[in-house]
């Protein structure tokens, strides 16, 4: 990896409820840190202060509080927020960018699983976004079942969406894999069933040898 690189490098995890992001992102961070590369954990929706406020609005509350474009609307809101105050300055500054979400799970929530059309979506996040996109998206996929499981032990309050139903949650699973099969040369879809240490040790090797990054 060129080390004199002045950009930072922007890493995406993705998937659906309880595929384990949270966890592998922090694991990935203290992989980057031993190779003496400084990385910025932050999420979406979320990782600034006003994304953050956006934020309790989208995952608090009834799974019928907002419709699909409601959704849409304030999730590309919070991510221009985001973008401009979090990703990147941080990706300016040198520093690789490690997101738990990132406009890939609008396009799945919002449009595979919600009905907006995508192109619709596309153009929200193109204004949200502008040129900042990710060098990196890795998806985990897991069992539906299993994965709406692992999520219905969290105590946070945030289930909104995990309460949309099983339907809707199997769409969100297809939607990531057709991403990732329309996508290749960023997307790299990650069977995450196996125990912590195996999908860590599977998503290292992909940021390695994508990002060329010294064992």
């Amino acid at each position: 990896m060129d080390r004199k690189s002045t950009r930072g490098r922007f890493i995406t995890l993705e998937g659906g409820e309880g595929v384990g992001k949270s966890s592998q992102i922090h694991a990935l961070a203290d992989w980057l840190a031993a190779r003496g590369i400084t990385s910025v954990l932050t999420r979406e929706p979320g990782g600034s202060k006003g994304a953050e406020v956006i934020r309790e609005l989208l995952v608090t509350g009834e799974p019928g509080r907002w419709d699909a474009v409601t959704e849409a609307l304030l999730m590309n809101a919070a991510r221009r927020d985001h973008v401009v105050r979090t990703v990147r300055p941080a990706l300016e500054a040198g520093l690789w960018v490690l997101c738990d979400r990132f406009h890939d799970s609008t396009i799945v929530y919002q449009g595979y699983a919600g009905g907006v059309p995508i192109d619709t979506l596309r153009a929200l996040i193109d204004a949200a976004v502008d040129d900042t996109r990710p060098d990196l998206t890795v998806i985990l996929d897991l069992d539906v079942d299993t994965g709406l499981h692992r999520a219905g032990g969290r105590a946070d309050g945030e289930s909104r969406f995990e309460r949309k139903g099983a339907a809707f949650h199997t769409a969100v699973a297809e939607g990531f894999r057709a991403i990732a099969a329309a996508e290749p040369e960023r997307c790299v879809l990650i069977d995450a069933g196996g125990s912590v240490e195996e999908v860590t040790a599977k998503i290292t090797e992909v940021v390695r040898a994508r990002l060329k990054v010294t064992p």
